[in-house]
């Protein structure tokens, strides 16, 4: 084809896409609203950050306790079993714990099964006495001048994240805290997690780990200057400080002897495509989650420190990748059928979704033609809706009649195609036994990436939270 022919193609591409866009977006255009209520603020770890206990450890990909609050007032969940398939730092499990109403959750990384265990030993096994012991922890004399027994694990990603004098003081850290009960070990190996990113050389940036220019690795086209790092003698002792702060009872209230109006907290460590088809059928009141989203970010990259801190193996990090939601380039395709034929009504539910189909058509003319930034891309979004179709299914048979699903997700555009994943994922929950109450408009609508925007200009993203209701 020349130039002319192509261009032509791709534009012809686009106008059918953009077609089946609109058509989908007024089927559903009566249950499609704006909350100015949900700012980005609170669908995100933002409204976390002055929260106690939820603002110990930045979990970027979460949203609020106050949105789970809001969500469970919002549709008046107050009795039965909450679930979140993604609970990622147990912001759904212990928000709607702490109304009384018993929870359970799936995470598959070992990071945000580390976070949960943290916070439900700090509320269920503490001592006093172990909160004195971790209250000494904030003088660094304690373990600055510890014997070195223990080496810092590190992963090929994760080499060179830090100073030499920062990683000397995580490893006489790492050493001293051997000589405590396992307890209080445990929490201050989850003080040292909140801090990695703080102390290093590199900071998250979704898909990848950004490094500052001092830690000698090679630059892209903008140098990156991450400003003052703390000392870890520095950063540990704030990070324990805020964690005994958040400790003290109120003058109501034993932390030592858990209140009996809180609900129970159950985690299954593991991939949601293996662990809900194991879940009982008509028992959960409500699904509140935020899976990954279709933009690439690859969580077993951004959260290396935390990974290698936890005796991640590389063999292991690979697997987990791979066990993701395919939400990155790196992920391969799933025999879903092999993990359960039972989902074959749903795969072929997402066969017949004429705007995916025509999306999975156009991105496969782009990678046929060298024009996408990376061949992996349509084999990652054929793959997350596939899985996410899977996913709906389960949560459909879990469910009570009458139950929510509610879920925060981001819209995504790829080679100048939007990407309608609210209104795709509606569609594709309404044939598998959901009814589509509202689609959630966040005010302050999210733009594109920055690639995106100077190649195909920018084009604001829906970010939204779906209700879908179990028929």
């Amino acid at each position: 084809m020349t130039t002319t022919e192509l261009s032509l193609t791709n534009s012809a591409n686009l106008a059918e896409i953009e077609s089946l866009d609109r058509s989908l977006y007024q089927r559903f255009r009566d249950r499609i609203a704006v909350d100015p209520a949900l700012n980005r603020s609170l669908v995100s770890f933002q409204a976390n950050k002055q929260r106690p206990v939820y603002r110990w450890y930045k979990f970027k990909e979460a949203f609020s306790a106050s949105l789970v609050e809001y969500m469970l007032d919002a549709y008046q969940i107050n009795r039965g079993v909450i679930l979140d398939p993604f609970a990622g730092s147990g912001t759904t499990l212990f928000a709607a714990s702490a109304k009384g109403l018993d929870a359970v959750g799936i995470e598959l990384l070992p990071i945000g099964q580390y976070i949960i265990a943290t916070k439900q030993l700090l509320d269920s096994a503490f001592t006093a006495d172990d909160v004195h012991a971790l209250q000494r922890w904030i003088d660094p004399a304690v373990w600055s001048n510890a014997e070195k027994t223990v080496a810092l694990p590190e992963l090929r990603i994760t080499r060179g994240a830090y100073a030499e004098e920062t990683k000397d003081a995580i490893e006489r850290f790492l050493s001293a805290c051997q000589h405590e009960n396992e307890r209080v070990a445990f929490v201050l190996r989850f003080a040292l997690l909140c801090v990695l990113e703080t102390v290093s050389y590199t900071r998250k940036d979704g898909q990848y780990l950004r490094w500052d220019y001092r830690s000698g690795r090679k630059q892209g086209k903008k140098i990156f200057n991450k400003g003052e790092i703390p000392s870890l003698a520095h950063a540990i002792a704030q990070k324990i400080g805020d964690i005994i702060a958040d400790l003290q009872p109120s003058p109501q209230l034993d932390l030592f002897s858990p209140s009996s109006g809180e609900g129970t907290i159950v985690l299954h460590h593991g991939s949601s495509l293996t662990i809900l088809p194991q879940l009982p059928s008509a028992h959960f009141s409500a699904i509140l989650t935020s899976p990954p989203y279709c933009n690439r970010y690859d969580y077993t990259r951004t959260y290396a420190l935390e990974l290698a801190l936890l005796n991640v193996t590389e063999q292991e990090l690979l697997a987990l990748r791979q066990e993701m939601l395919s939400c990155t380039v790196e992920n391969r395709a799933k025999d879903l059928l092999a993990l359960n034929p039972a989902w074959r009504d749903a795969l072929a539910v997402v066969d017949h979704q004429e705007l995916l189909q025509s999306i999975l058509r156009y991105l496969e003319t782009h990678k046929e033609r060298g024009t996408l930034n990376n061949s992996g891309i349509p084999r990652m979004v054929r793959g997350y809706f596939y899985e996410m179709a899977c996913i709906i299914a389960e949560s459909a048979r879990v469910l009570r009649p009458g139950a929510p699903l509610i879920m925060v997700n981001d819209n995504v555009r790829y080679a100048g195609a939007s990407i309608s994943v609210d209104l795709i994922l509606s569609d594709i929950a309404e044939q598998l036994g959901f009814v589509i109450e509202r689609i959630i408009v966040l005010p302050d609508a999210k733009g594109n990436s920055s690639q995106q925007m100077g190649e195909h200009g920018k084009v604001p993203l829906r970010k939204c939270v779906y209700v879908w209701i179990k028929q």
